[in-house]
């Protein structure tokens, strides 16, 4: 984010109340992604009793945690992406914290199509995370995403007892699992909490999310030599992903796209990415490379001034694109995601590496 890559995601990669509602319509440190890869636990809710928000309410979450209240939780607090994901299924939170609010005011993409006007802010920032103002909020859960294992994204670790005081949280583990699983258990977790899993915006997300999906494996197959990398930046370094631990990136290369990738990413990063330095940028070659758009990560402009980077084939043929590394865990998400890079990928050259 301004530098960072996942777990940079995860660090970064180094926050007008509405109840959760079953609506049917809808800098942290450099680079490093989601962080390590953890195992997780298949994460289920059992069915509402008869008397619906009235009844228990259980899950279990990705880190084996059992959660039982009383009643099914109406007020969440959710990290922004998962918060944007809750909300293409139809749940509203009452707050958000990460990354939700650009400096001019307006909506940072990382909270997708949330009302920002109409959630609470905790944190907007990494490393922020307002104790108080969230106990304020008289919250019944708080749900975020994990790249480390067991780590909810985004809440400082000096602040995790306090806010487990507050009220019970779900983690989703967003690494080491396929890109369908990680949508499935948002969706799963959101009929949960009251949304309508039929409800025509959840449908059509879906089946946008097919169609795209088949639409990049037929481009993938009229394109085979066509070459892509992802990368991120910090001014120190160029990290580029290593496809098996971000799961975006894995679904893509299994529709067929002929992804450029490190052997094995660097140690020190937990998995995500290998660290090469701005000296030797060159050491892999694409086609098309992909870039960390996060509003935190390094630009494309500022990049341009690396020599190594401006040489690059790819960089030269000018066939460079945004990859949006914090997209929320949503069909709608993915949907568009996919759509845009199939646009950018129709229009480039295969040829440009000799």
């Amino acid at each position: 984010m301004a530098t960072v890559p996942r777990r940079t995601l995860v660090a970064i990669g180094a926050a007008a109340l509405l109840g959760v509602s079953a609506c049917g319509g809808t800098a942290a440190p450099p680079a490093a992604a989601p962080a390590a890869p953890g195992s997780s636990a298949s994460g289920s809710a059992a069915a509402p009793s008869a008397s619906g928000a009235q009844g228990a309410w259980t899950w279990t979450d990705d880190r084996g945690k059992n959660i039982s209240v009383p009643r099914r939780p109406q007020r969440v607090v959710a990290q922004s992406a998962a918060a944007a994901a809750l909300w293409d299924f139809g749940v509203r939170p009452i707050g958000v914290f990460g990354p939700h609010r650009l400096k001019d005011g307006g909506r940072d993409p990382e909270v997708g199509e949330v009302d920002i006007a109409k959630v609470e802010s905790i944190g907007n920032v990494w490393g922020e995370f307002n104790v108080e103002k969230y106990a304020s909020l008289q919250p019944d859960l708080l749900v975020a995403g994990m790249y480390q294992k067991d780590t909810l994204w985004y809440i400082p670790e000096q602040s995790v007892a306090a806010v487990d005081q507050v009220a019970p949280s779900v983690g989703v583990q967003l690494s080491g699992k396929p890109l369908v699983d990680i949508i499935d258990k948002y969706g799963q977790l959101a009929t949960a909490l009251g949304a309508d899993p039929k409800a025509a915006p959840v449908v059509e997300a879906k089946n946008r999310f097919d169609a795209a999906g088949a639409a990049l494996k037929t481009l993938a197959a009229a394109k085979p030599d066509l070459k892509v990398m992802i990368v991120t930046g910090t001014p120190e370094s160029l990290y580029v992903a290593y496809l098996p631990d971000h799961p975006d990136i894995k679904y893509w290369g299994e529709l067929g796209l002929n992804i450029v990738y490190p052997s094995k990413p660097t140690e020190s990063e937990g998995g995500f990415w290998e660290v090469l330095s701005w000296e030797n940028a060159d050491k892999y070659q694409a086609d098309v490379i992909l870039v960390d758009a996060r509003s935190q990560s390094m630009k494309i402009d500022e990049m341009a001034k690396k020599p190594t980077w401006a040489k690059l084939p790819a960089v030269k043929a000018g066939q460079l694109y945004p990859w949006h590394a914090a997209e929320r865990y949503s069909y709608l998400g993915y949907a568009q995601v996919m759509e845009e890079l199939k646009t950018n990928l129709e229009k480039s050259r295969d040829d440009v590496v000799k």
